[in-house]
């Protein structure tokens, strides 16, 4: 089965470049690996890969999949990207209140990329164009 934090970094050390070339196909399979055994920083990781098309084919469905595996176990960065999809309707169906409440959940970890997207749309929303 492998020890899937260990796959996990060295995903990751693919992915920055960290002790070995950078290498986004090296970094993908290793991710997914780990991902799939329930690490959410490699199912972020893999999302990530899926929403560029790093290493794998781009596919935003997929990609939601993976952010929302690991943004239910509490990953702020997951949580910020799945509200970002919700709100685009990119990989799944256009959800203001859902990408509002998974900003929400980031922002209360203290994740200021999602505490800057609730404060813009408070703003939006008090000065509509």
């Amino acid at each position: 089965m492998g020890h899937a934090g260990a796959r996990a970094c060295l995903g990751d050390c693919y992915n920055i470049g960290q002790g070995t070339p950078k290498d986004h196909v090296k970094a993908a399979p290793y991710f997914r690996l780990a991902a799939d055994q329930g690490v959410p920083e490699a199912q972020f990781g893999y999302a990530q890969c899926l929403t560029f098309g790093d290493g794998v084919p781009r596919d935003l469905n997929e990609a939601a999949r993976y952010y929302r595996l690991a943004a239910d176990q509490g990953h702020a960065p997951a949580q910020c990207c799945l509200a970002q999809f919700y709100l685009h309707g990119q990989g799944l169906p256009k959800d203001h209140d859902e990408g509002v409440r998974y900003h929400r959940l980031a922002a209360d970890q203290n994740y200021i990329p999602s505490q800057l997207a609730l404060g813009s749309m408070l703003i939006d929303d008090a000065h509509p164009s």
